[in-house]
């Protein structure tokens, strides 16, 4: 498709978007390759957006010419008597408020395609792992036990929260921390790989998702209110009298005027019904006005849901969790689009109450009861579906938002995820899903059976962290449905603890070494939940723990924890530059070695340390501190005899 072709495809201006009656998404450009898709759309988009950007200001300019003009011709009308300059005024007038609206439309089509540029951007960005480039959303407070959030890089800056950046509205974010954080079961993986697959490829209903979040700003406590309102009880239910007297009120009001107006009375009768109905208001008016403002100022968290039901409506899926989600929406007793759609209609017929003429409805008809009526018939009918299908778009998104990955990462894999709590987890080419594609090197890994353990050494910045995070990391994305950062991979059901980042804390008093002991004390405590649910295969990562105490003690306490583990029937990695840990022979038996190494040259301008990050099997035998202090400058502060030789090469 060639941009000459824009013109054809745009959509005429100033269509409803979400936040109105449909959100409609103008085709667009996408190659299966994500970097030209995004680079094609981001073009395509931008050229619509530059196009809506000129027509906006030309009829701004033309506004502020037609108001000009009306007030000079208003201005001469008035001061030279003239009706015709007058009537010009009017007619410039009209000319001013009709460019007005259409300037207002076209900042809406503007800002649409401003945010899919920004959209497509952050794509690009997402591929280069350009975290500064990259919103960061925060989700709200989870109820979700966090403990290997921070090791793993869960969460915040950097982090596979921050790469699944197009999840946009908070409850689409709360979705996706839970998923993240709560490993889904056998089924649900399943179900959602399933619709990841299909999903990937939908880069304009995943745009729409994200356009949503971007342009409609929820307030997650907006829409916990109007959830609240949605779920309760009938205001009027209890309060019978006055739903019955509004209507007798009325009725006798409408029948007193008609009939002193065509003399069958000769009193204004329906002056007592209006005296009625001033008392009434008087002792009623201020909490049906509060029940009636629970739905209008909320308005902001359900009005803009209508177009994006519709548009979600329309689509076709194959998926057995997308087809279940498409019913849901369509539901027997009206679709969600129709009824918040429906719902702002009377919220509407409800706001007549705060015009010009509101105060004589109200005293002279109880406007605002007959409005609250309506609302809470609304309510009776779809008041307990409106969080299903909150939660059901906050499902769609999460999905939107793997499917997001998976299509960033076309060499990824989707898991082989067993429905069992023993066996192991296999991965080829296991790489870090957060590093750049041009820096990721993938692995080889074998975790398990339970009883066993991989031991990783390797010297300082060889790559070992960084493998208990790839493995982390990916087996997390396993859990929640997603692609994972390998050429394959089968995994048991597991579940994980780590120890990796341990700070100690002044402000509690508590030292390095102790922050550590409490750290590895949840860790043994959920490796004993998971064995007592015995539904998942426990696995541990444990990078370089107990530094914090003397060589002798580590040595003694490490290996206390790691057999105690492995008693629990455990799997997991450990890794250490320790390399007497193995000594006592039940853990040697018990480990899987396996190291990386470095290569190390001196040149004329000094020595000069590389890193290729590939596993090797068995345990590393050479050591780099003192090179990394010469590389560094610190050499002079070593002692002569320390490097009077040259290091060992890996």
């Amino acid at each position: 498709m060639s941009f000459s072709e824009i013109g054809a495809l745009d959509r005429p201006e100033g269509r409803p978007r979400p936040g109105g009656v449909r959100a409609e998404m103008a085709s667009a450009p996408a190659p299966t390759e994500p970097a030209t898709a995004y680079a094609e759309r981001l073009a395509y988009f931008g050229a619509l957006r530059d196009r809506y950007n000129r027509r906006r200001y030309l009829w701004a300019n033309a506004s502020a010419g037609a108001f000009l003009v009306g007030g000079v011709a208003l201005a001469g009308g008035i001061f030279g008597g003239s009706w015709t300059a007058i009537g010009f005024a009017v007619v410039a007038g009209f000319l001013c408020a009709g460019a007005f609206v259409r300037q207002w439309m076209l900042d809406e089509t503007f800002q649409r395609y401003s945010t899919l540029c920004q959209i497509c951007k952050e794509g690009k960005s997402r591929l280069r792992r350009d975290w500064g480039a990259l919103t960061l959303r925060t989700a709200p407070q989870v109820d979700v036990p966090a403990i290997n959030a921070l090791d793993l890089d869960l969460l915040g800056h950097g982090s596979l929260q921050h790469l699944l950046n197009s999840v946009t509205t908070p409850s689409g974010q709360e979705r996706m921390v839970r998923w993240l954080l709560t490993p889904a079961s056998a089924t649900e993986i399943k179900e959602r790989q399933e619709a990841v697959r299909e999903l990937a490829p939908m880069l304009e209903t995943r745009d729409e998702l994200t356009l949503f979040g971007a342009l409609s700003n929820q307030d997650p406590a907006a829409r916990a209110r109007f959830l609240a309102w949605a779920e309760d009880a009938s205001w009027l239910a209890s309060r019978r009298w006055l739903d019955i007297y509004s209507i007798v009120a009325l009725i006798a009001l409408v029948g007193l005027a008609l009939a002193e107006l065509t003399g069958v009375l000769p009193y204004p009768f329906w002056l007592i019904v209006v005296a009625t109905n001033t008392v009434v208001f008087q002792f009623t008016g201020k909490a049906v006005e509060r029940e009636i403002a629970r739905v209008a100022e909320e308005r902001g968290a359900y009005a803009p849901y209508a177009g994006l039901f519709g548009f979600l409506s329309e689509r076709r899926f194959r998926a057995p969790g997308l087809v279940k989600a498409h019913a849901a929406l369509a539901a027997e007793r009206g679709s969600a689009e129709a009824a918040l759609e429906g719902l702002g209609r009377r919220m509407r017929f409800a706001d007549v109450r705060l015009s010009i003429i509101g105060p004589a409805l109200q005293l002279g008809g109880l406007w605002n009861v007959h409005a609250l009526r309506l609302l809470e018939a609304w309510r009776a009918r779809y008041g307990r579906q409106t969080r299903s299908w909150f939660e059901l778009l906050a499902e769609l998104e999460a999905l939107a938002g793997l499917a997001a990955l998976a299509f960033d990462n076309p060499t990824w894999a989707f898991p082989e995820v067993e429905p069992a709590a023993v066996g192991v987890v296999t991965a080829s080419g296991l790489g870090h899903p957060l590093l750049p594609p041009d820096r990721c090197v993938g692995n080889d890994v074998s975790l398990g059976p339970a009883g066993r353990f991989l031991l990783v050494t390797g010297s300082n910045m060889s790559g070992k962290s960084t493998l208990l995070r790839a493995i982390g990391l990916n087996l997390v994305l396993a859990q929640a449905g997603a692609p994972v950062c390998a050429r394959a991979m089968r995994t048991p059901l597991i579940g994980i603890a780590t120890s990796m980042r341990v700070d100690d804390s002044l402000e509690q008093g508590v030292s390095y070494f102790m922050a550590e002991l409490q750290r590895l004390k949840l860790v043994v405590d959920e490796m004993r939940r998971v064995v007592a649910g015995g539904e998942r295969m426990p696995v541990f990562l444990l990078d370089e723990i107990l530094s914090g105490t003397n060589s002798s003690e580590r040595r003694i306490a490490a290996r206390g924890i790691i057999r105690g583990l492995l008693e629990l029937g455990a799997t997991g990695a450990v890794t250490t530059h320790d390399l007497s840990l193995t000594d006592e022979p039940v853990l040697r038996a018990a480990s899987d070695p396996v190291h990386f190494s470095e290569q190390f040259t001196r040149g004329p301008d000094g020595p000069n340390m590389t890193f290729d990050y590939v596993l090797r099997p068995g345990v590393a035998t050479s050591v780099n501190a003192l090179a990394l202090m010469e590389i560094a400058g610190l050499a002079e502060f070593v002692n002569e005899h320390s490097h009077s030789e040259t290091p060992p090469e890996g």
